[in-house]
């Protein structure tokens, strides 16, 4: 991938972050929202990754298409 290319990735990478209200919630503590990454990445290397990818797609669809995501009420 080339730098320019690689930069605009990372950006948008970034702005999902922000439009999740990961940032918020966790205080800007970036080791918090890393450690959170981490357990994604574990979460999908188990047996229950093509229907833990389903489930995050038709939440965050949507959410893109609305630019702003779902309250998640279950996780106050």
């Amino acid at each position: 991938m080339k730098r320019r290319e690689r930069t605009k990735h990372l950006i948008e990478l970034g702005g999902l972050v922000t439009k999740s209200g990961l940032v918020e919630l966790a205080n800007d503590d970036r080791a918090a929202l890393y450690g959170g990454f981490l357990e994604l990445a574990f979460t999908l290397q188990s047996e229950t990754r093509e229907q833990t990818l389903t489930l995050w797609r038709r939440r965050g669809s949507p959410a893109l298409k609305n630019e702003k995501p779902d309250r998640i009420d279950s996780q106050k």
